[in-house]
């Protein structure tokens, strides 16, 4: 692949110093100060030598004393790219406290990464979407689709997220309750402008989601963490927080919790909804992976419950579709929706309209619901294959529960281990995984949340292959 931009290069006629090394030397600085990284394929002689205004020779000399050197590789498909041999070097002159080796390049062909539950991408919908997409345009009156839509979305397609809420999660939602943004994140960041002032305290599950964390710290919240057991978040820290602070709301994962995949109880949810209503707390409800559970049924969300007063419920398709798919909601009192409206108009005047449309056609014509049943079996069948590898690679050096749904296993060492360094270790083996810090407040958690559903089953077993020699 060519590099859209040339690499700015000067040389000096005036001075001894051969051409040819003036370029080569010009590009180990690029290559040192991180400015040019590995497997960046560099521009051709031609382009190079015209810039210069050099012979080209004299640009394939230099070319060809940093290939000896070992600063280059090259390759009939690439040309002369940066070799990925080298050590990570950080640029001089700058600090930063993330170690190089910590900083990985998930998207390489060759890093067998475990991510935090993303889906597998190459089972995505495209063909079926590509399609939507081809016969929206083919409408007669496609130049309707020009114009502004509404800022809580079209409405023909709020219509069907509340009619999915209403009959496969026990709700009781009209499109006046729902509000659709771009992915859950814009969710969680609407939320917390709408309902919290500064100083307004949130409890928050440890571990939790720390991407939620940071929009409710900058609303100007404050965060109290509240510990997880086999049964979720614990309603008696709960409890005991409301009789110190004024608390405003809870963030709350209770389907599978993130990062653990518990399911909270039945005692607890109501428990938490009896505080809720009496401390006039609001329950922040992310449902990241309703669609992902291998039992006879899922547990109904704490939204669903009618005894409930105060509630934000947040949802996405990413996890379904694809995670490029940025489209989430929100499902509230209409008064709540509003406001939610009325400031998403002030920074995202719309969504993206042609998007929903294609993906109602979707669900109107099935492929939606068809799609997910495919994935489900095939999610089902590679957790199992995962939990056999758990057991056989891993075996008396961790402990952990098969999740009944999701995408992520949590396993927790045995004896105790430096995670970071497990991390450092695998990573020169081409393996990664998200270290505690990721979903911790304050002192990391002995646990590591690995991803299943995104990797192939070889590169799942390698993966673990390698996690058993430093576990």
């Amino acid at each position: 692949m060519l590099r859209p931009w040339l690499i700015q290069l000067a040389v000096d006629k005036r001075i001894p110093k051969p051409i040819y090394i003036q370029i080569a030397d010009e590009i180990i600085t690029y290559i040192k100060n991180g400015t040019l990284k590995a497997g960046e394929t560099l521009p051709g002689t031609r382009q190079i030598a015209s810039s210069l205004n050099v012979n080209r020779n004299t640009v394939v000399q230099a070319f060809d004393l940093l290939l000896s050197e070992g600063w280059l590789s090259t390759s009939e498909r690439k040309g002369s790219y940066v070799s990925d041999q080298l050590p990570s070097v950080m640029p001089s002159g700058k600090s930063n406290d993330i170690s190089p080796l910590h900083v990985l390049d998930t998207s390489r062909n060759d890093l067998i990464f475990f991510d935090d539950g993303l889906p597998d991408t190459t089972c995505a919908p495209i063909d079926e979407l590509a399609r939507s997409y081809r016969r929206i345009f083919a409408q007669k009156a496609k130049w309707q689709m020009m114009n502004v839509a509404s800022e809580f979305g079209d409405i023909r397609f709020r219509e069907a997220i509340s009619m999915m809420l209403n009959y496969n999660r026990s709700m009781n939602t009209s499109a006046k309750h729902i509000c659709i943004t771009r992915g859950s994140q814009m969710a969680f960041y609407l939320t917390a402008q709408c309902l919290l002032k500064k100083n307004d305290v949130v409890l928050i599950e440890n571990p939790g989601f720390k991407p939620a964390w940071k929009t409710y710290l900058h609303a100007g919240a404050r965060l109290i963490p509240i510990g997880v057991d086999d049964e979720g978040i614990r309603t008696d820290e709960v409890e005991e927080a409301l009789t110190k602070y004024n608390v405003k709301a809870i963030h709350i994962t209770p389907h599978h919790q993130y990062p653990t995949t518990v399911t909270l109880s039945l005692a607890r949810r109501l428990k938490l909804i009896e505080l809720s209503n009496k401390y006039q707390f609001t329950i922040i409800e992310d449902d990241y992976d309703n669609e992902y559970h291998f039992g006879q049924r899922p547990v109904m969300p704490v939204s669903a419950h009618e005894e409930i007063h105060n509630y934000v419920y947040v949802g996405t398709l990413s996890k379904l579709i694809a995670p490029a798919i940025r489209i989430g909601y929100i499902y509230s009192s209409i008064d709540f929706i509003g406001k939610v409206g009325r400031l998403r108009k002030i920074v995202d005047v719309q969504g993206d309209s042609i998007m929903e449309q294609a993906i109602l056609e979707l669900i109107n014509e099935g492929d939606i619901r068809r799609h997910k049943k495919r994935m489900v079996s095939h999610y089902l069948e590679k957790r199992d294959f995962f939990d056999s590898l758990l057991n056989y690679y891993l075996k008396d050096k961790v402990t952990y529960k098969k999740p009944d749904g999701g995408l992520a296993f949590w396993i927790q060492p045995v004896e105790k281990r430096d995670l970071q360094k497990v991390n450092e270790l695998s990573q020169l083996k081409r393996v990664g995984f998200h270290t505690p810090d990721r979903f911790s407040f304050g002192e990391p958690v002995p646990g590591i949340r690995l991803g299943y559903a995104s990797l192939s089953r070889e590169n799942l077993e390698k993966g673990i292959q390698v996690l058993s020699r430093y576990l």
